[in-house]
């Protein structure tokens, strides 16, 4: 994804030069054929050419803003995964604690399953933007001459490392194992989430009250999911 403001100038001049090379080979063609080789019949009166180009104005505006409404939308659930994941790790935090376990764990204890939490939470974001990279059918455009080039020029994590990989680090192997044996490995995530959480509260440290609220927040990114997914599984 192309994040800055604006294109600059000489961003914009390598995007298109196939492009403006062909028109201007188009352009420079008929000129000659016109001027030079004297073919009249090519001359065309300005009536066609103003109606093809309200016709084709109407045309882009409504492209425009078809992919403005996309790009709005995706843009306001990455602000909600923003915002809840923070939410998530603030609530795990102080909410994971010996109050009504009638068992109290150490504090070493209570730290690992902390971080268990909120490190299963990062790798279900990479799990998920993994997901969001995969090509589907009608993905087409990047085979085009001129965005593979533009590609060689950014950086994308997904193409660079492996799910597998990136995983590694927030994941024990037998989760990590589990997680890659499923289709929506994302989904599965979520279920190993909560399933810690039952654990915890069976335990009584998780008090069943603020087990509910955690519970609600990890509906809440099933929510998101799959408004993520809905945009990257429909044209």
């Amino acid at each position: 994804m192309y994040t800055k403001s604006r294109y600059s100038l000489k961003d914009l001049a390598r995007w298109t030069r196939w492009e403006t090379y062909l028109f201007l080979a188009i352009a420079l063609l008929v000129t000659m054929l016109y001027e030079v080789a004297g073919l009249q019949w090519l001359r065309l009166p300005w009536t066609p050419i103003a109606l093809v180009g309200t016709a084709l104005a109407f045309l882009i505006g409504f492209q425009n803003n078809a992919a403005y409404g996309r790009l709005w939308e995706a843009r306001k659930i990455w602000g909600g995964i923003v915002n809840t994941s923070r939410s998530w790790g603030m609530k795990v935090k102080d909410m994971v604690t010996n109050e009504y376990a009638p068992d109290p764990a150490s504090d070493g204890e209570l730290k690992e399953h902390v971080r268990a939490l909120v490190y299963r939470h990062v790798a279900w974001m990479t799990a998920l933007r993994h997901a969001m990279r995969q090509r589907r059918s009608w993905e087409i455009t990047m085979d085009h001459r001129a965005n593979k080039e533009w590609a060689q020029m950014i950086h994308v994590p997904e193409r660079e490392n492996t799910l597998e990989d990136e995983l590694t680090p927030y994941l024990s192997a037998e989760e990590k194992a589990r997680v890659l044996s499923k289709s929506n490995k994302q989904t599965a995530l979520l279920f190993l989430q909560s399933q810690h959480l039952r654990q915890l509260k069976e335990r009584g440290l998780i008090w069943e009250f603020s087990f509910l609220e955690l519970e609600n927040i990890l509906q809440e990114l099933f929510t998101l999911q799959g408004q993520s997914e809905r945009i990257k599984n429909f044209p």
